[in-house]
């Protein structure tokens, strides 16, 4: 018994003591508060209480007291968190308070006598602040230690956004006991605010004001609450604060507001992509993904934007997914991640290059996939000027090949990932792209004129029985694939972005090598890119080039500068900036579309169709072969051949 009784007072929570001692401080505080009460009504002198008064008092308080504990403990007053005591714990408290007065008041009226009225009103008062003052000042300890945190190290604060998501980070900054952070000032444009205060800390005033408000409070850390704010505006705002070098976190959007998630750990630090000088791109994507449900998908290059429609297609129930890339690493990882997060998905993960003719013809014979994103493609322009018939080889050939293999095998759709460096292109690697947008072209003109079976057959590896087989021969009469392409700018945070490139140099500590002070970029996140692509898919029609308005284009400079400020430093004192000339095949800015081209609209306002550039498809197709025949003797003369296919092509 006595072992039992010993490991039950071992086991006991810390809080179970707290709530037993709470208990006797109730029960203390019941009798003092009525004992006050009779006293007070008395002029305060003991010897002057009426015997009869004091007789009823002493008889009635225990059993009062006891019912008190009783009904403090049936509304988990014993059990709440007053650290974190908020309006609830408050409100239970005031009923409680009611519930147990009003039975006093009955019970002793009934069968003990007659008492006073101040006794019942000044013991209820007493006791409601006794009992109410021990919880809440806890708290109230708590948030004083927070206030006398000045002898130590305290990180000075600026809250931007003075509405409820503003209010609830102070609050939680104010509350929260581990943290070094103090708000010094609210930053928000409502000129009704401005001159006034929240809980002793000032308004400031609006924008304008970030830059003085961070001299005069000495702010290192900003902390950016306005959800609901206009894109526009966020990003003004995110801008002057990024002219600054405070620590820079970012409250992402309504959401949390909504789902009441708004707390400092929901913050996040500003990105450079916050920073972009349009709003993202959402198109309504519901047609997209019922199209791919039930549908076999073939993604070709698993790199950034392969990977990236790898997760959004999985998860709206294809059929069947097919990766193919000749790099082990990439198709890995993605087969992992797809696996662990959709274990019911059929996915085949199958490693090749698209240069293999009969490796392609084969994956197609296979799995007959119904959708094909092709995003394989060698995209280093420097590397592809050193190398430029690996581009014609992998690029150009690598299409032509998969665009046939799914033109004879009753693919419905081909949607071909390529870049606005195809437009008047200055590099091999460019103008290879071009030479990709021009395949699909031609393969649609010559599916729809019904003579896809006269497009001539460029394949290596001995693959001249396969592609003159009846099979073959047969599916390119009936073919109705549907050729697309898709262009847009540099994608942000992809494999050979510019970003992680800065970043590494950034954490390196400098300097940032740029190219020239003047080149500008057209730029985009993954998950925009991947939403056009599929769009893309589900729009065709066959022949067109999609392209995304893109807003105005980005100085990479300044992309750079601002990236060193996210980081927390200053460029060209913390971190030197370079500039090293452009490189082979460079140029200042690139174009989103040829002028000839022109544009049509879709349904999205920032999605367009570029009308295709005539050109001679017969003599084009020609062409090819003998740019494949070149290619693959490694001729020095490469560039130019290429030139004379694609007469947009200028070698910078």
């Amino acid at each position: 018994m006595r072992e039992n009784l010993k490991k039950t007072k071992k086991t006991m929570e810390h809080w179970e003591v707290i709530s037993l001692l709470l208990m006797v401080y109730d029960f203390l505080a019941v009798f003092v508060s009525y004992f006050a009460a009779l006293w007070i009504r008395f002029d305060c002198r003991f010897s002057r209480i009426e015997p009869e008064y004091l007789h009823a008092f002493s008889h009635s308080i225990l059993f009062y007291g006891a019912f008190c504990i009783f009904v403090f403990w049936a509304m988990r007053l014993y059990k709440s968190i007053w650290r974190f005591a908020s309006y609830a714990e408050l409100l239970r408290m005031i009923l409680a308070t009611l519930i147990t007065g009003t039975v006093h008041v009955v019970c002793v009226s009934l069968f003990v006598g007659r008492m006073p009225v101040i006794y019942y009103s000044f013991g209820i008062l007493i006791q409601f602040c006794l009992t109410l003052g021990v919880r809440f000042s806890y708290r109230f300890v708590l948030l004083m230690r927070g206030k006398k945190k000045e002898h130590g190290y305290e990180k000075r604060v600026m809250l931007i956004g003075a509405g409820a998501a503003g209010q609830m980070i102070f609050r939680d900054i104010r509350s929260a006991v581990e943290t070094n952070e103090r708000v010094y000032c609210f930053i928000d444009d409502n000129q009704n605010k401005w001159g006034r205060h929240i809980d002793n800390v000032p308004v400031f005033g609006g924008r304008e004001s970030i830059m003085e408000a961070v001299a005069k409070f000495g702010i290192e850390k900003i902390y950016v609450a306005i959800p609901s704010a206009a894109p526009e505006d966020k990003r003004d705002i995110l801008r002057i604060c990024s002219e600054t070098s405070c620590e820079l976190m970012n409250l992402p959007g309504m959401y949390q507001l909504y789902t009441g998630e708004v707390a400092i750990s929901k913050m996040k630090p500003v990105q450079i992509e916050d920073l972009l000088g349009r709003d993202p791109i959402r198109p309504d994507m519901k047609e997209v993904y019922e199209y791919i449900e039930g549908k076999v998908v073939l993604i070709t290059g698993v790199g950034s934007i392969g990977s990236e429609l790898a997760r959004q297609i999985a998860s709206h129930h294809p059929k069947h997914l097919i990766l193919f890339d000749i790099y082990e690493n990439n198709a890995y990882d993605i087969q992992l991640e797809l696996k662990k997060k959709y274990p019911n998905l059929k996915l085949d993960t199958i490693i090749g290059s698209v240069r293999d003719s009969r490796k392609i013809f084969d994956l197609f014979e296979q799995y007959r996939p119904e959708i094909v994103y092709h995003a394989a493609a060698h995209k280093h322009v420097p590397l592809m000027e050193d190398s430029p018939c690996e581009a014609v080889k992998n690029n150009a050939m690598g299409t032509y090949k998969t665009a046939y293999a799914a033109m004879a095998h009753g693919c419905k759709r081909f949607v071909l990932i390529s870049t606005d460096k195809a437009v008047n292109p200055t590099n091999i690697m460019g103008a290879s792209k071009r030479l990709c947008e021009m395949i699909i072209q031609a393969f649609d003109a010559k599916i729809k004129e019904g003579k896809a079976g006269e497009i001539p057959q460029l394949f290596t590896h001995g693959m001249s029985e396969v592609i003159t087989s009846p099979e073959v021969a047969e599916a390119l009469k009936t073919t109705q694939t549907e050729f697309v392409a898709v262009r847009f700018g540099n994608v942000l945070g992809s494999n050979g972005s510019v970003v992680p490139l800065f970043k590494k140099q950034i954490e390196a500590g400098g300097p940032v090598t740029i190219t020239h002070p003047d080149i500008i970029r057209y730029f985009m996140t993954i998950p925009e890119a991947v939403r056009l692509v599929l769009l893309a898919g589900t729009l065709a029609r066959g022949g067109e080039i999609f392209v995304l308005d893109m807003g105005e284009p980005v100085k990479i400079d300044t992309l750079a500068r601002n990236l060193i400020r996210l980081s927390g430093y200053k460029p060209d004192v913390d971190i030197k900036l370079e500039y090293t000339g452009l490189r082979p095949g460079e140029k200042l800015y690139e174009e989103k579309l040829m002028a000839e081209e022109g544009l049509k609209r879709t349904k999205n306002d920032l999605i367009h169709i570029g009308c295709p550039i005539p050109f001679n498809i017969e003599e084009f197709l020609q062409q090819l072969g003998g740019l494949l025949e070149a290619a693959y003797k490694n001729k020095e003369d490469i560039k130019e051949r290429v030139q004379e296919v694609v007469t947009t092509y200028h070698p910078a």
